[in-house]
């Protein structure tokens, strides 16, 4: 959660009478004739409007970097951050409004006309969802969830064979404060994911200093929320998102407060290795990611000195060291690395800019590529849509 829109959202709270994205994924698409296109679907989110285009369609192609705009959505207030469903064909954003106004949005995309359609939205059941998740089971998405920051708390909808939430949902809130007296007076749940193995679903706390765990037992309910158990993290931490490795037992954890990037064992959830990836204490760090390739680890930061922190993983153990340090634009709050490992396109907020970096394959240092910039009003989520 960004600390300018917390001050709105908490005003906004008081108003109401209320308590307040990149990723691997993505294939190369086919044409008509079966030739393999090097052409992405991109969806960007974005703070905004429920009256303009809260929500951009591009394609954008991962040999060159060049980027076209398809179109958007309107209709959702603050559409921060995005999943996109099994096969591409529905898409889950969250409305990031405070109290009573925040929402779980469903969206039908018709691939073929590229075109968006609201179908559905539900009350999130907690102020400002800031990160939207997908269960799935057999080949199908079973349920969505949300983690409320405002809220301290998560939601979980089960979802119908059409894709769209149906019944009530299930709202587990949390409790307690971090070392913080202003940022952790409460919890502020930021970020949910499955474990690899799919039997827990972790949900960070940025407000708690802990990764809440919770056992998955299937069915409506998908976990099991009187068996939750706590991960504690370092006093004044502020946990926020996590990304796996795809091949070694660990993954990586950003803390926004403290600035550091965590090694954890994805089987007990250990911390092994703490290292820092703000050094000017900026208490801003947002988003981390592992290279597709499975060499490096990226995590941006915010407030100050803004840009991506660079670190080289040991491929024995998985533990980091420094590789190097790329200044970006104003807030990058969130960013995504292309399929192939070729780019990495950062979302700076505070510019309406999406920076476009070439990923060297050798040392993981990034390179701005010249005019290729995309231009869209306060980006904060960008996906890659699967094929």
């Amino acid at each position: 959660m960004d600390a300018f829109f917390l001050k709105l959202m908490a005003a906004a709270a008081v108003a109401t009478g209320a308590s307040a994205c990149g990723q691997r994924g993505g294939t190369a698409a086919a044409d008509d004739a079966g030739a393999v296109s090097d052409t992405l679907m991109m969806l960007v989110g974005s703070y905004a409007d429920a009256s303009t285009e809260g929500i951009s369609l591009y394609a954008f192609n991962q040999d060159d970097a060049k980027a076209e705009r398809l179109g958007g959505l309107s209709g959702i207030s603050n559409p921060s951050f995005l999943t996109v469903g099994s096969g591409g064909a529905m898409i889950y954003a969250v409305g990031e409004d405070a109290g009573v106004t925040s929402t779980v949005n469903t969206i039908a995309f018709d691939r073929h006309n590229r075109a968006m359609t609201l179908v559905a939205s539900d009350t999130s059941g907690g102020g400002a969802p800031c990160h939207i998740n997908l269960a799935s089971a057999s080949g199908r998405d079973t349920h969505v969830i949300t983690a409320n920051y405002l809220g301290g708390s998560a939601t979980i909808y089960a979802l119908g064979p059409d894709g769209r939430p149906e019944g009530e949902p299930v709202v587990i809130r949390f409790s307690g404060s971090g070392a913080d007296p202003e940022r952790q007076d409460r919890p502020h749940a930021h970020f949910a994911t499955f474990t690899p193995d799919s039997t827990r679903l972790l949900v960070t706390d940025l407000g708690t200093d802990r990764i809440h765990v919770l056992p998955v037992i299937g069915g409506r309910e998908l976990v099991d929320a009187a068996a939750m158990t706590d991960v504690e993290l370092a006093p004044g931490a502020g946990p926020r998102h996590i990304d796996w490795h795809p091949s070694l037992p660990v993954g990586y954890l950003i803390d926004e407060i403290d600035g550091n990037v965590n090694v954890i064992a994805s089987d007990s959830l250990g911390v092994v290795q703490t290292i820092k990836a703000d050094s000017v204490g900026a208490q801003g760090s947002g988003d981390i990611h592992v290279s597709p390739d499975g060499r490096f680890v990226y995590a941006s930061n915010r407030l100050k000195a803004d840009g991506i922190a660079i670190f080289a993983i040991d491929q024995a153990t998985g533990r980091l060291t420094h590789a190097g340090y790329q200044p970006t634009g104003p807030h990058p709050r969130n960013f995504a690395i292309t399929p192939n490992g070729r780019f990495m396109l950062v979302a700076c907020r505070d510019t309406d800019t999406i920076e476009v970096y070439a990923v060297s394959g050798a040392d993981g240092s990034l390179s701005r590529v010249a005019g290729a910039d995309i231009h869209v009003s306060r980006p904060v989520c960008i996906k890659f849509i699967e094929q």
